[in-house]
């Protein structure tokens, strides 16, 4: 499922510019913008044959500016990132990011076929804050339908969640952390996406 959300994602979100995501209206940026960059990874053969160092770049280029890893750590964590020091809420956000970006990684070498189309949405209520739906049209089988949550920040608008197939992203990682936390606190959900973003790169080489 978390392979699953990755690669849906990662076709929508790349490719954000700082000047678009400043004047632009989020339902018109990540149409525009994650249309063109799917077609920039389907012409690149280097990221189409899983060169980690062209894809990680292409991350930490087009995604990692234009996410609120912050606060996606924080509703993530629940209760329990009040009570952290700042430290650890450092330390915890730090490992998220770094998790979330070794599976976007894994996942940009997959897009091919896919396109983008955005369904109306309604007004939120709150100017500040977005929620973009649109699917994801494959070649083949039914489009998955994929919504972003967004806030403006002073340097643009931000993503901090993400729902595919009806299920959001934030309350997926929230339900691990729990049981994580439960079992060793915040140092030990610390520790246990420490292990596994070190088990991921050394399997990545």
């Amino acid at each position: 499922m978390k392979k699953l959300f990755a690669l849906i994602a990662a076709c929508s979100c790349l490719g954000f510019t700082q000047i678009a995501s400043a004047q632009e209206a989020p339902e018109a940026l990540v149409k525009r913008i994650s249309q063109e960059v799917i077609d920039g990874a389907k012409g690149d053969k280097g990221i189409q044959a899983g060169n980690q160092a062209k894809v990680r770049a292409l991350v930490e280029a087009k995604i990692l500016p234009y996410v609120d890893f912050e606060h996606m750590t924080e509703l993530a964590a629940g209760q329990e990132w009040a009570k952290a020091t700042p430290e650890q809420q450092k330390q915890l956000s730090t490992e998220f990011r770094a998790l979330l970006i070794h599976t976007y990684s894994g996942a940009i070498s997959q897009i091919n076929d896919q396109k983008v189309i955005l369904i109306p949405s309604r007004a939120a209520p709150n100017p500040a804050s977005a929620e973009v739906r649109t699917q994801i049209a494959q070649a083949r089988g039914e489009p998955l339908e994929l919504d972003y949550r967004l806030e403006k920040k002073d340097d643009g608008w931000k993503i901090y969640d993400i729902c595919i197939l009806g299920a959001w992203l934030v309350q997926t990682y929230k339900s691990s952390f729990t049981t994580e936390i439960s079992k060793g606190g915040i140092d030990g959900l610390i520790k246990t996406l420490s292990d596994k973003n070190k088990a991921l790169a050394a399997a990545k080489g």
